[in-house]
């Protein structure tokens, strides 16, 4: 199935049925009277997160949802039917952003969680509602109000404790098939992962994380080259990214400069999402002699003026992937015990969320205005290549 992490929809709850004139009329009775009924409200629409969908390709295809209109009221003091409520299943992670007011609607990050995004129309009241003593036969009634109708965003963002950074090839999907039971495409070409990966990795009993692989970052991606930057918003909900380096690369480039190049790409993207907590991984050390190895991690580390944890591994063999695990998982946990302990760091680590998420929508449209404009101007160019060609056709 295509993975399709953002789409736009349109939304509207039923009306409310309209309230009823009638008076009753039998025969044997003396005394009628108004007995006109209220109509039903408008059937509201909700989405709900499902564990059984990751991708919002549905909302593709089909764009506009409507729920069902209430009944109107009749004789007999007969209450108009509710329409039946409209529940649109979504993946869990599923962000819904009102297109017009540009308002965050909600944030849908648990099984089960369902959030109201159009209200239903109100019920009208029938003419029995307005009988008095002084107003024995009421003609008045009142119709049912509209629905709500919104046009929405969806976005979704993978939820993951721990993030994947690097350029292509920097072993990133080796590394989640060897640390989970993951099993991404690996090649030995740039761009094998195009879209993000989860993977489950179990570190002992009852101790487990979630790492997200992304596709690889090139320089200028913000501006739109290779995969461009969209996909980084799913790294958005992580808390721990962990940037791995080709430690000897085939191409013979500086493995300090491709760390440099994806640092800049993020923090064109997000300065918050920059600042995150970010440990180095120095991968494919198994490609170095092994009486060189230390020595050029440690040429890479200066050079870099690196002063945060660094670790070297393997990806391929498995070689130092069991001590990272761990460390990570030791980490993950004291961040929760302190946020438990501590209601103020919850409370900013949400705002850092928040933060994060805004840069990411503007770092993603950005995105999109830097591709139009390049496609502009490439046909700005192929025109300006076709001017003063002359085109002679021979006569039959």
């Amino acid at each position: 199935m295509k993975f399709v992490d953002e789409a736009t929809i349109i939304v509207e709850a039923g009306k409310g049925g309209h309230g009823c004139l009638s008076f009753r009329r039998e025969k044997y009775v003396p005394k009628g009277g108004p007995d006109g009924g209220d109509g039903g409200d408008g059937g509201s629409v909700y989405l709900e997160a499902e564990d059984s969908l990751n991708t919002l390709i549905d909302y593709r295809f089909q764009r506009k949802h409507k729920a069902e209109n209430g009944e109107p009221g009749a004789g007999r003091n007969c209450t108009g039917t509710k329409g039946s409520d409209l529940v649109l299943p979504v993946p869990v992670g599923t962000t819904v952003v009102d297109m017009d007011t540009h308002e965050v609607l909600g944030d849908l990050t648990r099984i089960g969680q369902r959030l109201k995004v159009a209200q239903g129309g109100f019920h009208g009241l029938g003419n029995t509602r307005f009988k008095s003593s002084v107003n024995r036969a009421p003609r008045q009634t009142t119709k049912g109000s509209e629905g709500e109708l919104r046009n929405l965003r969806l976005e979704l963002k993978v939820l993951a404790d721990v993030g994947l950074l690097g350029m292509p090839n920097a072993g990133k999907s080796t590394f989640i098939r060897s640390v989970s039971a993951a099993t991404p495409k690996v090649a030995d070409y740039p761009f094998t992962t195009l879209v993000p990966n989860l993977g489950v990795v179990s570190v002992q009993a009852h101790q487990s994380f979630v790492v997200a692989d992304i596709p690889g970052l090139i320089e200028g991606a913000a501006e739109g080259a290779g995969l461009g930057v969209r996909f980084l918003k799913h790294l958005v909900r992580t808390r721990l990214l962990l940037h791995l380096v080709d430690v000897a690369p085939y191409d013979g480039s500086s493995p300090a400069d491709a760390v440099r190049v994806i640092v800049n790409e993020l923090e064109k993207f997000s300065e918050t999402l920059a600042g995150r907590e970010r440990w180095l991984v120095l991968n494919k050390v198994d490609m170095v002699p092994e009486d060189e190895r230390e020595a050029h991690c440690q040429a890479i580390i200066d050079e870099l003026g690196w002063q945060g944890p660094v670790f070297r591994i393997s990806a391929l063999s498995g070689e130092g992937t069991k001590p990272l695990t761990q460390a990570v998982m030791r980490w993950i946990e004291e961040r929760a015990e302190e946020e438990v302990e501590n209601p103020e760091a919850a409370e900013r680590e949400a705002e850092r969320r928040r933060q994060m998420d805004e840069e990411a929508r503007v770092g993603i449209e950005e995105e999109k205005l830097a591709r139009r404009a390049a496609r502009e101007e490439d046909e700005d160019d192929f025109d300006d290549d076709d001017d003063g060609v002359e085109v002679i056709y021979a006569p039959d």
